[in-house]
């Protein structure tokens, strides 16, 4: 097994999409990226701490890669948008890889260019690339989340496209 540290915007989605994902063993909500130890939600919200919200994320590197794991990442939200999600703003939403090795970096960065070089976006890519600091696992309720609240309103408007296109553009990749 091996570890990636992933930040999207809201940790929500991006557990919801990876938890879908063949290999992937399992995807624990939590901070990354900031200067405090064990923050709480409510003091990474404030945008004090440096912390984004983040995934960490358990995988068979035997089944899915580290550049397939990016794949479905950077299709999965919005790698162009500084601090920024949708109508989720401020810097603890930023789009981060949290390399756990070199390897992880040089294949993010590789990957980056490749999305650059191909014009994939209109805008620049603004994913911060940096390496993982410790990660601080959230507070039980945002566990599982979508799967715990697929009717509340955010999972509709929000989660719910996200897993549609890992269903559609990755289904190779989908449990």
């Amino acid at each position: 097994m091996d570890i990636a540290i992933l930040a999207g915007g809201c940790f929500w989605c991006t557990e919801a999409v990876f938890q879908r994902v063949k290999g992937v063993e399992e995807v624990k909500s939590g901070f990354c990226g900031g200067h405090i130890k064990n923050p709480a939600y409510r003091e990474v919200v404030t945008q004090r701490t440096g912390h984004a919200e983040a995934v960490k994320i358990t995988y068979d590197p035997k089944i899915i890669s580290y550049k397939e794991l990016l794949m479905v990442f950077m299709a999965t939200h919005d790698p162009t948008t500084l601090n920024k999600q949708g109508h989720d703003v401020g810097t603890h939403y930023r789009s981060a890889i949290y390399y756990t090795n070199e390897q992880q970096h040089e294949i993010a960065l590789r990957y980056i260019k490749e999305l650059t070089d191909q014009r994939v976006y209109e805008n620049a890519i603004v994913t911060e690339v940096a390496p993982a600091t410790p990660f601080y696992d959230a507070d039980d309720i945002h566990d599982d989340y979508y799967n715990n609240n697929r009717l509340q309103g955010y999972c509709q408007y929000v989660i719910d496209p996200k897993v549609r296109k890992l269903m559609t553009q990755y289904a190779d990749f989908v449990k």
